[in-house]
């Protein structure tokens, strides 16, 4: 099992320290071996979190581009982006604008969207969920032929259309394509047809299980293996807040053993540096050896 670190809070140091604090997290954690790091595709902290909507939001893309040139190695992505905040042309350009200039290590993650407040407050439309299941299915589907070299030509939807799907430069490799939530009828389904990778909430192993026996439904539906999807998963990591390594390594065990490939961490309030350097870093190699 791989450990992987999610940025969603930058309120423990000022503004006009963040840029010095990302670049000393983003160090830390490839010092550590940490092999993923992801940010908010949010534009307002999230009240549903328990945060002020006033709380620091950095904008995911930027903050991504500056990350992948204060590091060499560790997968970046955002988890994940809502379907509703960019057309979905200008965000494969986007993200494989990333690819590039991180040499080969940008994922695209990607939902329905959920944060209505941000989007009314800003005047981005945000249709009702079936509409925005509907766009996610397309934007994954245009995402996938603007990725291919030998495809260029339009991409007629229900939603959206392109007259052309060009995109140049190319992603150095396709971009890992991540359908992040854990809905069994339809989130799920997106999975098993287009992603390569999944995000789940870690509830109990249990749960876990469960939605990975509808994945595997899923997968069965449509031809597909799910052993060829990445299996990634949220968590608190409240035992590492402790330095409790060993407690937390014996958590994950019955994660890894259901096929969790990744554990991805949430920050506490503290600075994102000492939280890596001090909590994240020590189970880094207790966790691969599960």
């Amino acid at each position: 099992m791989r450990v992987g670190i999610h940025l969603m809070r930058f309120d423990a140091v000022e503004p006009s320290a963040l840029r010095t604090e990302l670049a000393t997290t983003a160090e830390a954690a490839e010092a550590a071996g940490v092999a993923w790091v992801s940010v908010m595709d949010h534009w307002f902290q999230m009240v549903a979190a328990g945060f002020p909507a006033e709380d620091p939001m950095l904008e995911a893309y930027t903050t991504l581009g500056y990350l992948a040139a204060r590091t060499e190695t560790v997968q970046l992505g955002v988890l994940v982006t809502g379907v509703t905040y960019r057309y979905p042309g200008l965000l494969a350009k986007t993200v494989a604008t990333l690819d590039v200039l991180s040499g080969g290590r940008a994922t695209l993650g990607i939902g329905a969207a959920w944060y209505d407040r941000e989007h009314a407050a800003l005047g981005v439309p945000f249709p009702p969920l079936k509409e925005r299941f509907e766009r996610l299915e397309e934007a994954l589907q245009i995402c996938r032929q603007m990725w291919d070299p030998e495809q260029n030509g339009p991409y007629e939807g229900t939603h959206y259309r392109l007259a052309e799907t060009l995109c140049q430069p190319q992603p150095l490799r396709a971009p890992e394509v991540m359908v992040g939530g854990g809905g069994e009828r339809k989130t799920l389904r997106l999975v098993a047809q287009y992603a390569d990778a999944c995000n789940l909430f870690a509830s109990t192993p249990e749960e876990v299980a469960h939605k990975l026996d509808v994945l595997r439904a899923h997968c069965d539906d449509v031809g597909r293996d799910v052993a060829d999807i990445r299996v990634t998963m949220l968590h608190g990591g409240d035992a590492l807040l402790r330095g409790d390594v060993e407690g937390f390594t014996e958590e994950m065990k019955a994660y890894a053993a259901l096929g969790v490939e990744t554990v991805i961490l949430r920050p506490p309030a503290t600075p994102l540096s000492a939280w890596v350097r001090d909590a994240v870093a020590p189970a880094v190699p207790r966790v691969a050896e599960l």
